[in-house]
């Protein structure tokens, strides 16, 4: 798998940074990574599907080698959400295809964005993956109602105050490594190089959200957001398929529960067990269940 940097300018002042491999003709599968990763956690399905595929995985907006704006406000919804239309758009344009993907497939915020993009530009793409990231309504839902998943969620409080960037990076960015599991030292550096780029754009995620769970300064906020959405907006009619490890310990396989009402099309495969990182932890099983839906 030969591995080519390439550059998206998305937005004023804005560029993403992507690594591309696979047939330059063939469909293309874009990939969206989540907090607090890079491009690099696709790798092994990169390695699966470029012999099909044309794949492109991104960094995120705030991430590595991509633009990383410290206001909080450059991370909004609507603007995380253009940069990836701007990406497909500017894909269509590199090959003269249509600016439509053969599928999004992503994981946690990356899952986040991408589900807006599903909803509102359907267009551009035929197709979407989603691996342990919950639907914005069903979530919502979850943090109003379910004490449990609003206690697996208490992290997102911790991680919108100020200076948290420096609890991250510090002894040699423990937590961080803590909250990703075992991995070997050559992946290690890899994921130290991506964090000594800068943390404050992927904490930015979570302070401009209005999706958190409550605290004892703001009880009932949950709910009144919860109340307050208009699920109409949210509805995603292309095929999708979910990908779940339900030991997951942050998000609860309660946020599965009544997604069908969002999402017609829709494929659930559950890996038992299986916590938040599945792309890398179980690849073989998530390349498998990939490559069969990718087929149909």
């Amino acid at each position: 798998m030969e591995l080519e940097s390439c550059y998206f300018d998305t937005a004023p002042g804005i560029r993403l940074h992507a690594k591309v491999c696979g047939p330059a003709d063939a469909p293309t599968l874009l990939f969206v990574h989540g907090f607090p990763e890079f491009w690099f956690t696709w790798r092994r399905q990169l390695a699966e599907f470029s012999r099909g595929f044309r794949c492109v995985a991104i960094d995120l907006r705030g991430f590595n080698l991509s633009s990383q704006p410290l206001e909080v406000e450059a991370y909004k919804a609507k603007l995380l959400i253009n940069d990836l239309r701007a990406v497909i758009e500017a894909l269509g344009t590199d090959t003269g295809a249509t600016a439509q993907v053969h599928a999004v497939i992503a994981h946690d915020w990356g899952g986040a964005v991408a589900w807006g993009l599903a909803a509102q530009h359907p267009q551009l793409m035929k197709k979407f993956a989603v691996l342990n990231s919950p639907h914005t309504v069903t979530f919502a839902e979850a943090l109003a109602t379910d004490p449990e998943q609003a206690e697996a969620s208490q992290y997102m409080n911790w991680l919108r105050k100020p200076g948290c960037e420096a609890a991250l990076a510090a002894d040699d960015f423990k937590r961080l490594f803590a909250m990703l599991d075992a991995m070997p030292e050559a992946e290690r550096a890899e994921y130290r190089a991506n964090w000594q780029r800068g943390l404050t754009g992927g904490c930015n995620y979570y302070r401009v959200s209005p999706l958190y769970p409550d605290t004892p300064e703001t009880p009932g906020r949950a709910l009144a957001l919860a109340a307050a959405l208009k699920p109409e907006q949210f509805k995603v009619t292309v095929p999708t398929q979910i990908i779940w490890g339900t030991g997951d310990k942050a998000l609860r396989p309660i946020l599965l529960d009544g997604l069908d009402a969002f999402v017609p099309d829709l494929r659930v495969h559950k890996i038992e067990g299986a916590g938040h990182w599945v792309a890398r932890e179980h690849a073989n099983e998530v390349n498998a269940v990939l490559r069969q839906f990718l087929a149909e």
